[in-house]
């Protein structure tokens, strides 16, 4: 089995700069190539990595037989038409950020050539691995709640930060907000339910964010609230509630489930980095509350991140246990978590969702949630 992977990069940006800080963390685990335009970014990473080697294309680190896996964390518009390139010209494990397309007529035409990839192709789903939603997930499969009913997301957060060239400031580049953004937690609610989704309504606004910037002549469009209801085929429904003007807030997610038995909720705060602790104190501890309705009260329970994983990116540590996940599926050839038709069926969704909030009208999946 082998033992050790070779990285390469494409983009390392603010997310790619956090995927290199977790992968040092992997005994066996190396990034060794990068391809990178910015001057900027590339000075930023070669502090990471001091003997990481650029490349100026994709097609010069592929002859270089340096890697023996790739990571996409280019900027949104540009992932599907890499992924079809890496499909066609390499048997490589890849790992994909979110989301793993951007348009709707890309999905078929990647979901056909990844099924043919022989190697592990991960979508990067962070979300997923934070240990305060990994422990909710837990205790819902356990049957804490009985059969899951109701769900609820709540994200209250800070706006889009800025990224090269500001390319998320943009519906044609991010493929939206609730792409960009929400796929997360869509697939979130794929992954909690087990069910597929049926409809999607959505109500969404620009109320406040980047409403006084300009990119050649052109003001953001990508919307900063929203209200998004979800109906699966199980019956199950799922509600998501967004706010990015909201950062003041104590938790950034709250995720709330109900069953017959009891309702719980995984509390999870933001980045630390963006936490004043001079004046509001220690950072507040993610934690998972189960409230029974018989006996009735909540049972609390804090769930601790380690330092060193807080410190190495914004997800609450996820960044580091989704690549160990992907370490071990390339070298012991443990199953891959979040596969490609995972990560499509979540970006179809934010579509279908960004889709109504422009109609008015609820949008039908279809093709087993690959379409609407």
């Amino acid at each position: 089995m082998q033992k050790s992977v070779r990285y390469g990069l494409l983009g390392c940006g603010m997310m790619g700069q956090e995927h290199l800080r977790n992968i040092a963390l992997i005994e066996g685990a190396e990034v060794v190539a990068i391809t990178e335009p910015d001057e900027q970014m590339r000075q930023r990473c070669t502090a990471l990595v001091p003997n990481v080697r650029f490349f100026d294309s994709l097609e010069a680190m592929l002859a270089s037989n340096l890697v023996d896996a790739l990571v996409i964390t280019t900027p949104n518009y540009q992932h599907a038409d890499q992924l079809l390139q890496l499909f066609e010209q390499t048997k490589l494990p890849i790992l994909v950020e979110k989301p793993v397309v951007s348009d709707l007529s890309q999905v078929a035409k990647v979901r056909q050539a990844a099924a043919n990839h022989p190697a592990p192709v991960w979508v990067a789903m962070e979300y997923r691995y934070m240990p305060p939603v990994a422990q909710f997930r837990k205790q819902i499969l356990s049957g804490d709640i009985g059969p899951l009913k109701m769900l609820n997301i709540r994200e209250h957060r800070f706006p889009f930060l800025e990224k090269v060239q500001d390319w998320n400031r943009f519906n044609e580049k991010s493929g939206g907000t609730l792409v960009e953004k929400c796929c997360h937690f869509f697939d979130l609610m794929r992954l909690l339910t087990q069910s597929e989704v049926t409809r999607v309504y959505a109500s969404t606004g620009q109320d406040n964010n980047h409403l006084d910037e300009t990119y050649d002549g052109k003001t953001p469009d990508i919307i900063d609230n929203a209200y998004v209801i979800v109906d699966f085929n199980s019956g199950q429904r799922a509600c998501l509630d967004l706010n990015m003007f909201a950062e003041g807030s104590r938790y950034q997610e709250e995720i709330c489930a109900i069953g017959p038995q009891a309702k719980i909720e995984c509390f999870v705060p933001g980045p630390g980095r963006f936490w004043p602790e001079k004046t509001l104190g220690p950072a507040p501890i993610p934690k998972v509350v189960l409230s029974p309705r018989h006996p009735k009260g909540p049972i609390e329970a804090d769930i601790p991140v380690d330092e060193t994983l807080l410190e190495a990116g914004d997800h609450n540590g996820s960044t580091y246990y989704q690549h160990l996940g992907f370490f071990n599926a390339i070298t012991q050839g443990s199953p891959v978590d979040v596969s490609v038709e995972d990560g499509l069926k979540a970006v179809v969704i934010g579509l279908a969702a960004q889709h109504s909030a422009q109609t008015g009208q609820a949008v039908t999946l279809q093709d087993d949630g690959f379409s609407f």
